[in-house]
């Protein structure tokens, strides 16, 4: 019997300028630069990684840096947004700190009796930061000592606003009830319904949540600003096989498991047109909290080492937030 999905494991984006994605996740959002590599299917393109001090499941938000992509359109199928878990009365803060900056911001506003701030990055990337007082989403040490999270962010946020972990995606399907089923087979529940959207969290481990867009939204485009996929964790790669034989014997296209060097994922693609990924746990991304500037130096897999030279004079410069300081 497979067990439930313990939450997000990370979301990935596509963004454009690389240098603007590294300043904005770090300096405006507080989120630690964790890892540089590459995409293992486009060895030329970055695939940048931010999260806690340690890049542990449950913090990470990725980008894939595609300069020259058309800007995305927003619709069906696709993420509109992803939500940030932040500390209960800290969204005046995060509107001043935005404003401070140039950043257009809306609300506070409240969805399903929360209450939320909605920005955009630079590329258009939909974020929402949502007042969450659940604690330790990046799972771990900070749920079982009943802390608050904040030491585990070593960026420009104050430690009583920032960040604590990624909260959950908004989805629109073009088969919303095929979506459903495909999460509740991964473990969540429905648990609240609204005019627009209905509400599905996972009763236990990160308590992560994805909210169903019923809306009619036009069809939309992948590019530039778009949320590429959302990965929910599994136990180890012996359950991942076990989804996948799970998943192909429900006929829903997904891919063989796949080694990304950090962890193994496999990626499964519902006929509403959503992509999701299913990503083994790890204590982080071979990241240590005392590591002086984990993103500074480019990480390949063994089997591109031998190109990296070639690698490193494709790719655009890049330096991390250490490195200017």
């Amino acid at each position: 019997m497979l067990s439930d999905t313990p939450g997000v494991h990370h979301v990935s984006v596509v963004t454009g300028d690389p240098q603007r994605t590294v300043d904005f996740y770090t300096e405006v959002l507080g989120l630690r630069f964790v890892l540089r590599t590459v995409n293992f299917e486009d060895k030329f393109v970055y695939h940048l990684y931010f999260g806690d001090s340690e890049g542990r499941p449950g913090t990470v938000l990725t980008t894939f840096a595609y300069p020259a992509d058309v800007e995305g359109r927003s619709g069906r199928p696709g993420i509109p947004s992803v939500q940030f878990a932040v500390p209960p009365g800290s969204l005046g803060a995060w509107a001043d700190r935005l404003a401070e900056r140039d950043i257009d911001s809306e609300g506070p506003s409240e969805r399903f009796g929360e209450r939320l701030l909605s920005l955009s990055d630079p590329d258009g990337t939909r974020i929402e930061l949502v007042e969450d007082d659940a604690g330790g989403i990046g799972g771990g040490d900070d749920a079982e000592n009943g802390s608050d999270g904040g030491d585990s962010w070593t960026g420009s946020v104050p430690a009583d606003a920032a960040v604590r972990g990624v909260r959950g995606v908004s989805v629109r399907s073009t088969s919303p009830y095929v979506t459903a089923s495909l999460l509740q087979t991964f473990g969540f529940e429905l648990v609240a319904e609204a005019e627009d959207a209905v509400r599905y969290r996972l009763p236990a481990g990160r308590e992560s949540v994805v909210d169903l867009r019923l809306d009619d939204a036009p069809y939309g485009r992948e590019g530039r600003g778009s949320i590429h996929h959302v990965a929910f964790g599994v136990g180890g790669e012996a359950e991942l096989h076990e989804w996948r034989e799970l998943l192909a014997d429900r006929d829903f296209d997904v891919s063989r498991v796949k080694d990304r060097n950090f962890f193994h994922s496999l990626y499964v693609r519902d006929p509403g047109g959503m992509l999701f990924e299913l990503a083994t746990e790890r204590p982080g991304l071979g990241v240590n909290a005392t590591d002086d500037a984990p993103g500074a130096s480019l990480r390949l897999p063994s089997w591109l080492e031998e190109d990296r030279e070639m690698i490193q004079s494709q790719l655009p410069t890049l330096t991390s937030p250490e490195e200017n300081r």
